[in-house]
């Protein structure tokens, strides 16, 4: 697993992708919100179909709700919240993809919600680029890059950057 670094006021310099020698990347991408998203596939645990979600008051948007997962109590990321999306409930092909993250030094499960999710795949570094400074509806801090797969476009959040905004700047790696 590569570590990340979370300053007050997260880079893209902040979120070094640890490529391979050979600048390829593997990756698990899903749907959300009609945009195709990618995480690294070391960091996911297990997908899950939905499970009963408890409110938690007080939380912020993005980590509003937990799941009883295995006997242990889980945070329910919505990267809509993060990426200013319109909220929807689970669909027939929604799930949960459980990954592991480092907090503070503390291995944290947190599960991100998905609308679908697609396949393992390798991505090329070559194929990789910055979110350009205009075009792009999202903070840039929050997107690590844009790679191109196929005809489509996958964007790869910075977990440490969108975590870190919403538990009020705590050191996050991944």
């Amino acid at each position: 697993m590569s570590a990340l670094s979370v300053d007050a006021e997260p880079s893209q310099s902040s979120a070094a992708i640890a490529w391979s020698a050979h600048g390829e990347l593997e990756v698990l991408s899903f749907d959300l919100g009609g945009e195709r998203f990618a995480i690294e596939a070391v960091l996911v645990r297990e997908i899950v179909d939905p499970l009963p979600e408890t409110r938690v008051p007080g939380a912020p948007a993005l980590v509003d709700r937990v799941v009883n997962h295995r006997g242990r109590i889980v945070p329910v990321a919505d990267l809509r919240a993060a990426f200013a999306m319109v909220a929807a409930p689970p669909g027939a092909e929604s799930r949960l993809v459980v990954v592991e993250l480092t907090l503070d030094d503390e291995t944290l499960l947190l599960a991100l919600r998905a609308d679908r999710v697609h396949e393992v795949v390798t991505l090329a570094e070559a194929s990789s680029e910055d979110a350009p400074s205009v075009g792009v509806r999202w903070p840039r801090a929050y997107v690590r890059r844009l790679v191109r797969w196929g005809d489509d476009v996958l964007v790869l959040p910075n977990l440490a950057a969108i975590l870190a905004r919403a538990l009020g700047g705590a050191g996050v790696s991944e």
